[in-house]
């Protein structure tokens, strides 16, 4: 089944982000290249590209997995989690209707 995770950051959390990002980019890669990641991003803090001048308020995964149990396992060895970036983290099931 589909999971979404749904995380809010800490605030100024973009020089964590920059720390951290290539060990949270490998994980979801391995979902990606399993088949298992529908889609992955953050949310700008604004409405524009230039993370680095607005910051990131959170991210969106939407990734299968087994059961919501592992998909919360998996979440909580994010290293955006393990390093106080994110400080809200919640998954739930998620339907994939359209495309």
């Amino acid at each position: 089944m589909w999971y979404a995770i749904i995380s809010e950051d800490v605030d100024n959390s973009w020089p964590l982000r920059v720390e951290h990002r290539a060990a949270h980019l490998e994980r979801l890669t391995e979902l990606n290249n399993v088949g298992k990641l529908l889609v992955a991003g953050p949310h700008p803090a604004a409405d524009t590209e230039d993370f680095a001048s607005c910051g990131v308020t959170g991210s969106l995964i939407v990734a299968q997995f087994d059961s919501l149990q592992a998909a919360q396992a998996w979440a909580n060895q994010d290293p955006y989690v393990l390093n106080n970036i994110h400080a809200t983290v919640i998954v739930k099931p998620f339907k994939k209707v359209l495309p």
